[in-house]
């Protein structure tokens, strides 16, 4: 028995080897299941194997393969449900090839983005699947990494390789009929929580909500945009947050003149926004309207229920994971790919009174 303090080495083939009265080769052809060895021996090498509780050295074995059947996924925030279901997709499909996910979340900044990408490739991973925003940083490390031969593919991401596939959701139009929505409604004053002005460029879901202001004739305000940071590449966000739609809601509502609808740029963010709304005793939509996007299971469970864009969410995991099975099951190159899914704007009660 080992003495406290004292650290165990890992159990190794040919400790099996001793135990069971066997070569180490024999040990390694029952355990990767390779070669011919007597049923009768087989078992007892597991046998001892399980007494012995003894692990593989995934690692070790990757190398050797020049694989290790693992995954590397990149989210900005594991708390949004939009994460967890496209993580789901991810799963469904990798898990039909044998495929382990490992999940790495950059919430703040381009340097955490370096941080998972590095982490990920360090461990060998047989490929990626990125899906924070993009960042000149982030961008040239993916670059990077494609030019080592990693197999990588985006989820929104705007980033383009020719190394690279790339699953999307068209969130320009989906943005642009949440905004042109809340204009059918008569709303003129509309704002924006969840990004700057200045941080906004890359986000395509604000980009349609300017468009659509700018295509009914409407002026795009700054001070009715909020939410997120200076936008700088060092501290880029994630996801936008519930916290971030409530602070960013009761920044408008202290306006002289607030806006009568918001565009908020996730369901999460929404959530957070309706909080402030119904914290100032205000009416929704009677007083203020609102809309989410991504349409989340939450959203059809707000009071009000949240008028939403509906994006395919798992449907981008799924093809996403397609997508690197494709690469990492070929030894040729393969030519780009680049899916963009329609989305779906749903009107609840949010933007419609009862």
């Amino acid at each position: 028995m080992s003495q406290r303090g004292e650290v165990k080495r890992p159990i190794t083939l040919a400790d099996i080897a001793a135990q069971a009265g066997v070569a180490p080769m024999t040990v390694s052809r029952v355990l990767n299941q390779s070669g011919y060895v007597h049923e009768e021996t087989r078992e007892r090498v597991l046998r001892v194997a399980r007494a012995l509780n003894y692990r593989r050295n995934g690692l070790a074995r990757g190398l050797k393969r020049q694989r290790t059947d693992t995954v590397g996924l990149v989210l900005g925030d594991i708390a949004n449900p939009f994460a967890a279901e496209l993580a789901r997709g991810v799963r469904e499909r990798l898990d039909e090839h044998g495929y382990t996910l490992f999940i790495c979340v950059s919430e703040h900044s381009a340097k955490e983005d370096l941080a998972a990408f590095d982490a990920l490739a360090d461990h060998r991973v047989d490929g990626l699947i990125v899906a924070t925003r993009a960042s000149k940083l982030g961008n040239d490390r993916l670059a990077e990494l494609v030019g080592m031969g990693i197999p990588v593919v985006l989820v929104g991401r705007d980033f383009r390789h020719e190394g690279a596939d790339l699953v999307a959701a068209d969130n320009h139009k989906g943005g642009y009929e949440a905004t042109e929505h809340l204009i059918s409604l008569g709303h003129k004053h509309i704002g924006f929580i969840g990004i700057t002005l200045t941080s906004g460029i890359g986000l395509r879901r604000f980009q349609g909500y300017l468009e659509a202001l700018r295509d009914h004739g409407l002026a795009v305000e700054e001070s009715l945009i909020v939410g997120g940071t200076g936008g700088t590449d060092e501290q880029m966000p994630g996801y936008s947050t519930e916290s971030i739609g409530f602070e960013g809601m009761r920044q408008l509502l202290k306006l002289g003149r607030r806006p009568t609808a918001v565009f908020a740029r996730n369901d999460f963010t929404a959530v957070g926004a309706v909080s402030a709304i119904k914290e100032a005793g205000l009416r929704i939509p009677e007083d203020i309207a609102i809309v989410g996007y991504d349409d989340v299971p939450l959203a059809s469970h707000t009071s009000p229920p949240l008028t939403t864009v509906r994006q395919p969410t798992r449907e981008q995991g799924r093809i996403a994971a397609e997508f690197l099975l494709r690469r990492t099951g070929s030894r040729e190159p393969v030519p780009r790919e680049e899916r963009i899914l329609r989305c779906e704007l749903v009107v609840r009660e949010s933007t419609v009174a009862r």
